[in-house]
């Protein structure tokens, strides 16, 4: 399956022309990946976004990096999302080129992720205005669903922590 195609299947590029595609083809690269593997560690500087090409990656968050408590063992992290080929993820620090705010876990045997440098991106969205304005559309609209999609795990945490506490 070429570049093209998968980010084609990739939502953060919906509505963009073959010839827009192709151009983000241009400066991506491929890497694979095992089940175990980890492909980037929570609160580390990323500058790169993902696109699942085959496989399956676990978003996993470390509840100890938040503070431990008093008589806690040490937390494992919990996986918080499974993503699929087609989906993306690395663009938080893609947009504010902050720390990563989660690890990302590869799941499957064979994983293979497009990978686009955050730098070759931001040009081509400079260069080409149309499809920059394009893409964080799509990348804003990504990261919405995402969020009140993180929104309800939490709430339904919080309604069943409470509930248990009764």
């Amino acid at each position: 399956m070429s570049v093209v195609t998968v980010l084609k299947q990739a939502d953060i590029f919906y509505e963009l022309s073959n010839t827009q595609l192709e151009l983000v083809g241009s400066i991506c690269s491929e890497r694979h990946y095992q089940a175990g593997d980890v492909v980037f560690e929570e609160n580390t500087p990323g500058d790169e976004l993902y696109i699942i090409a085959n496989g399956e990656i676990e978003i996993q968050v470390n509840p100890a990096l938040v503070g431990k408590q008093e008589n806690q063992s040490p937390a494992e992290a919990q996986t918080i999302a499974t993503l699929r080929r087609g989906q993306s993820f690395g663009e938080v620090s893609l947009v504010d080129q902050g720390l990563r705010s989660a690890r990302a876990r590869c799941s499957q045997q064979d994983t293979r992720l497009i990978v686009i440098p955050r730098d070759k991106l931001m040009l081509l969205c400079d260069t080409y205005p149309q499809m920059g304005y394009r893409l964080m559309r799509n990348l804003a609209a990504d990261l919405a669903m995402k969020i009140r999609h993180t929104d309800l795990q939490v709430r339904e945490y919080l309604t069943w922590t409470h509930r248990n506490q009764d």
